[in-house]
C-alpha cells in the first residue's frame, strides 16, 4: 500500500535493520529527525551540503541553482502522491537517463521499492526536512540520510521531478544517490544495471539481443514475473550519434525500461508484444503497434537488455532455486596484486586467487551451475579525483590439487578452462558457467598491470559450492638456527671472516652496529655477482635485534656466524630474481622469495611490505630486501616464543605490546 501524505506515523514501516547508519555523526534517522524536531528546527545535512561542490566538481553550473525545501517550491509538498510509479519520473538537466530507467524499473516491484524508499517518512506528521534511502553496496545494505534541500532555477527542480510537481520521492531518490556518489556530476553517464544493483543486492546479466537464445522472449517474461528488473538500450558507433533520434522514434545511446510482455492473437497467429518506457516520457516508439512494439522489431532496433536478478535463479528453468552465495572483498594493488590480464604472464600470477569448489551436479544435468560476478568498488566516487572505470575481467583454471597461490610456472603451461566474455569498462562483469564438479582457481584482474582498484567478487551456485581466498593465510616455516662450526673445524674463508671480525670488534669479539655496517659491506662488496649499493645502519640494528641472544645490544662472533649462514642464503635468493643484475628486484617477485624463505603471506601482508620496501618503479634492493626478511624473521620469533601454547595469538598488556613493537 503506498504511503500517503498523513496516513501514519513515523513508525508505521521501521526500517529494516540490517541497514548500515552511513551518517559521520554515527546517529540513525530516526535519531536525527527526533533531534530536529525536540530543537525545532529543519535538517541541514553538513556530509552533502547545499552548494557547489554537492553539484559539479570539473564545473560550474551554467546558471545560479538556488537550492529550496519542497515546502519552498509548492504549497502542499507530497512524498508520494497516489503510489510511486513510473510517471513520476522525469529526466532534468543531467545525462542520468540509466538511473531513471533503473527507478521506472524499480517501481514495478513493490516490495524492491519499499526497501530503497522507506515509507516510515513524510512532510506530514514527523516532518523534519530529512530523508533517507537505502542502497546496497558491496555486499551491504547503506542507509542514506539526506535534507530536502533541492537545487532549483526559475522554481522549478533543475534535475529529476515528478511529472506531478507536488510529489518529491523520486527527486530525493536521486539526491540521495549523487550524495552515495560523491556529487550529481558523478551520475552523468553509466548502465542501467548499475542503478538496479544498487537498488536490490541483486546480480545482472547483459544479453546482446543479436546473440539471445532461442528462448529469449521466455527468459524476459518469466524475468519480470520474478520481479526482475530490466533495461535496454541501442548502441552508439560514434559521438554524433549519441541521443540520434531513428525514424521511429527510438533514441540511440539511450537507456529504456522493459515494463511488459503480452501475445495477442491476429488471424490466428500469436504475435509477441514488449512494452519498453522511455524515462524521459515524451519521445516513444512510433512503429507498429504503437507504445507496445512487437519483440521482432524489438531485437531488430535494440542492442542489447540488461537484466537484473532479484535473487540469482537460473532464468533457464522453470522451477525456482534459492542460490548459494559467497562474496570476497579484494584489492588490486600496484607492485603486489596488480597483475594485470593474462597476456602479461610476468605479472598476472600475482593477481589475487580464488579455489572454488563444486561439489554437486545440477539436477538432471552433468555439470555444475554458477554465476560469477566482478565489480570494481566506488569508481564512480572517485570521478572527482580523476579515476575512470578501469577495464576489468576475470579467468577460471583447473585447480592443480595443491593448496597455495598458483605461480607464474603454472600459467605459462596451463589454458583457462572459462572466463569473462570480455574484459570491459563497466563497473561489474558477470557470466554464468557450467563446469564439471571438481575444484577451480578463479583470478579476478584488470586488463593492464599495476591499476588500483578494491573490488567485490560474487559466486552464486545452484548448488552448495565451497570458497576460499588463497591469499588470505599466513604461514611461517623458519627452520631452528644452526649451531656455529667449532674453530678446529672452520673452513679458510670461515677463519679469514674470524680474523677480519676480531680486527674489527676487538678482543672482546663483540661489534656494535656502526661496526657491523663497516663488517658487512667490506665482506660483500668483494663479491663480483652482486651489485648494491652499501648496507645501511638501520639493517645492521635490526640484525642485531634479530641475533643478539644476550641482549647487550652487540653481536658476538658465534652470532654473526648464525646469520651470516642465512645472509648467503637470502643473498643467493635475491641475486636470482635480479634477472638483470641491475641490483634491484621487483616488487612482483617478492612473494616468491619470501616464499623460499619461509613466509606465506597474506595479500594484505604483502601490500604493507610492498608500500614499506619498493620504490616508486616497484623495485627492492638489497638493503630494502634485507632489512624486510629480518624484521619478518624477527616478528615471527617474537610472536612463536610469546604465544600460547599449540594457539595462533599472544596476549599482551600495553608494556609489553610497546617493548615488543620498539624490539622489532
Amino acid at each position: 500500500m503506498p504511503y500517503l501524505h498523513g496516513a501514519a506515523g513515523p513508525q508505521a514501516h521501521p526500517v529494516p535493520k540490517d541497514a548500515r547508519t552511513t551518517h559521520s555523526s554515527g546517529q540513525s534517522f530516526e535519531q536525527l529527525r527526533q533531534g530536529c524536531l525536540q530543537a525545532g528546527r529543519l535538517f541541514e545535512d553538513m556530509d552533502f551540503p547545499a552548494d557547489n561542490t554537492s553539484l559539479f566538481y570539473s564545473e560550474r553550473p551554467p546558471v545560479p541553482f538556488v537550492w529550496k525545501r519542497p515546502g519552498e517550491i509548492v504549497e502542499k509538498p507530497e512524498f508520494i502522491l497516489g503510489g510511486a510509479t513510473r510517471t513520476d519520473i522525469c529526466q532534468g538537466e543531467l545525462g542520468d537517463c540509466w538511473l531513471l530507467a533503473a527507478i521506472a524499473s524499480l517501481t514495478l516491484n513493490e516490495k524492491a521499492l519499499a526497501r530503497v524508499v522507506p515509507q516510515d517518512q513524510s512532510f506530514g506528521p514527523g516532518y523534519a526536512g530529512i530523508f533517507h534511502f537505502q542502497f546496497w553496496q558491496h555486499s551491504e545494505w547503506l542507509d542514506v540520510v539526506i535534507d530536502d534541500r533541492l537545487p532549483t532555477f526559475r522554481g522549478r527542480l533543475v534535475f529529476l521531478h515528478s511529472a506531478d510537481h507536488n510529489e518529491f520521492w523520486s527527486a530525493l531518490l536521486e539526491k540521495a544517490y549523487a550524495k552515495l556518489n560523491g556529487s550529481y556530476e558523478a551520475l552523468k553517464g553509466g548502465s542501467t544495471v548499475e542503478a538496479m544493483e544498487d537498488f536490490t543486492g541483486g546480480v545482472a546479466e547483459t544479453f546482446l539481443t543479436r546473440e539471445a537464445p532461442q528462448d529469449f522472449y521466455a527468459i524476459l517474461g518469466k524475468a519480470l514475473k520474478r520481479g526482475s528488473l530490466l533495461g535496454c538500450s541501442m548502441d552508439i558507433r560514434n559521438a554524433a550519434e549519441s541521443e540520434a533520434r531513428t525514424p521511429f522514434g527510438l533514441i540511440k545511446g539511450h537507456a529504456y525500461t522493459v515494463t511488459g510482455l503480452d501475445q495477442v492473437d491476429v488471424r490466428g497467429q500469436k504475435i509477441e508484444l514488449i512494452r519498453v518506457r522511455n524515462p524521459w516520457g515524451q519521445v516513444e516508439w512510433n512503429g507498429p503497434w504503437s507504445d507496445r512494439m512487437a519483440f521482432e522489431d524489438f531485437r531488430a532496433h535494440f542492442d542489447k537488455v540488461e537484466l537484473c536478478n532479484l535473487t540469482p535463479d537460473a532464468l533457464q528453468e522453470d522451477a525456482l532455486h534459492r542460490w548459494e552465495v559467497a562474496v570476497h572483498q579484494g584489492s588490486w594493488v600496484r607492485g603486489s596484486t596488480a597483475g594485470g590480464c593474462r597476456n602479461f604472464l610476468d605479472t598476472f600470477w600475482t593477481n589475487p586467487q580464488i579455489k572454488l569448489s563444486l561439489t554437486e551436479k545440477d539436477e538432471g544435468q552433468e555439470g555444475c551451475t554458477f554465476l560469477v560476478a566482478l565489480m570494481q568498488k566506488d569508481r564512480r566516487k572517485l570521478k572527482r579525483f580523476g579515476a575512470d572505470m578501469l577495464t576489468i575481467g576475470y579467468a577460471i583454471y583447473q585447480s592443480p590439487g595443491r593448496d597455495g597461490h598458483l605461480d607464474k610456472d603454472f600459467f605459462r603451461y596451463h589454458a583457462s578452462l572459462a572466463r569473462s566474455r570480455t574484459f570491459i569498462n563497466l563497473r561489474e562483469v558477470s557470466d554464468r558457467f557450467r563446469l564439471p564438479p571438481g575444484e577451480y582457481v578463479l583470478v579476478p584482474s584488470t586488463f593492464e598491470p599495476h591499476q588500483e582498484a578494491d573490488f567485490c567478487l560474487r559466486i552464486f551456485s545452484e548448488k552448495k559450492a565451497i570458497s576460499r581466498d588463497l591469499d588470505g593465510t599466513v604461514d611461517i616455516d623458519l627452520p631452528e638456527p644452526p649451531q656455529p662450526t667449532p674453530p678446529e673445524q672452520e673452513t679458510e674463508e670461515e677463519q679469514q671472516f674470524r680474523a677480519l671480525f676480531r680486527r674489527v670488534a676487538g678482543e672482546d669479539m663483540e661489534v656494535t652496529a656502526e661496526e657491523l655496517e663497516y663488517v658487512l659491506n667490506a665482506v660483500l662488496q668483494k663479491r663480483k655477482d652482486l651489485k648494491f649499493k652499501k648496507l645501511s645502519l638501520i639493517s645492521c640494528r635490526n640484525i642485531i635485534s634479530l641475533m643478539d641472544t644476550s641482549g647487550n645490544g652487540k653481536l658476538e662472533f658465534s652470532e654473526f656466524r648464525v646469520f651470516w649462514d642465512k645472509l648467503k642464503q637470502w643473498i643467493n635468493l635475491f641475486t636470482e630474481f635480479d634477472v638483470d643484475r641491475s641490483g634491484t628486484m621487483s616488487s612482483y617477485e617478492l612473494r616468491t622469495a619470501l616464499r623460499a624463505s619461509g613466509f606465506q603471506l597474506s595479500s594484505r601482508l604483502l601490500q604493507l611490505i610492498v608500500l614499506r620496501y619498493a620504490d616508486e618503479g616497484l623495485q627492492l634492493d638489497l638493503d630494502d630486501f634485507l632489512n624486510c626478511l629480518v624484521r619478518l624473521e624477527n616478528a615471527s620469533r617474537v610472536f612463536q616464543a610469546l604465544r600460547m601454547k599449540n594457539q595462533d595469538f599472544i596476549h599482551l598488556n600495553i608494556n609489553e605490546f610497546i617493548n615488543l613493537t620498539m624490539n622489532i
